[in-house]
């Protein structure tokens, strides 16, 4: 049984996924789902909501198995919109 963010099971979750070059409008029906956005700093994004864990390990297998170069996997929250550019949370340091 595989958990999202949420910790329940078999709820999909949204993830962002970052790899060098650019890619032909025509990959994104490779990527089942997921939107496809080139950036001017030579990236491709890859975003969009997956299934489960078994999903993204199969849409990791097909990054590696065309050869393309994996730059970052993030797991997005439920509200951040496309278009973000917000990074991930770094956890919070106790103060003294």
């Amino acid at each position: 049984m595989s958990r999202s963010a949420t910790g329940r099971p078999d709820v999909p979750s949204r993830y962002e996924i970052r790899l060098e070059g650019h890619l032909d409008a025509r990959w994104a029906a490779t990527f089942d789902g997921l939107s496809l956005r080139t950036e001017p700093d030579g990236t491709t994004v890859l975003r969009g909501t997956v299934l489960d864990q078994a999903a993204l390990h199969g849409v990791l297998q097909l990054v590696r198995d065309l050869g393309l170069p994996l730059l970052s996997l993030i797991r997005l929250d439920a509200d951040q919109a496309y278009g973000s550019t917000t990074t991930p949370r770094q956890p919070e340091r106790e103060t003294p």
